[in-house]
């Protein structure tokens, strides 16, 4: 579990199936995939994958993306924050989103 931690991998993931378990090791916690199962949708997938690209967004740059008013920008980086998938860098009117660690 530290080695994953350290290289910046997503921890096992395990899953009871079959009257025994599976262990899942991810390369890549953020896929299309695993974010359509935590809820997220097409908008805010497009914006964890420019996260993930570029290293960080911000509300305009979320606007500019998907063509939506600064109210939804905010109210989905909001959702995408409370899912625990984004951190908050900076402050005031110069703060952006950066993707968090994952801790599983």
């Amino acid at each position: 579990m530290d080695s994953l931690k350290e290289a910046n991998l997503p921890g096992p993931e395990f899953k009871e199936e079959f009257a025994g378990f599976s262990l899942y090791m991810r390369k890549d916690y953020y896929t299309e995939e695993r974010l359509k199962e935590m809820g997220l949708n097409k908008r805010q997938i497009k914006a964890v994958m420019y996260v993930k690209d570029k290293g960080k967004i911000t509300n305009r740059e979320y606007q500019e993306l998907n063509f939506v008013s600064n109210k939804t920008a905010y109210l989905e980086l909001s959702d995408i924050i409370k899912k625990d998938l984004f951190a908050v860098e900076g402050s005031g009117r110069t703060f952006a989103y950066t993707l968090k660690v994952t801790k599983k």
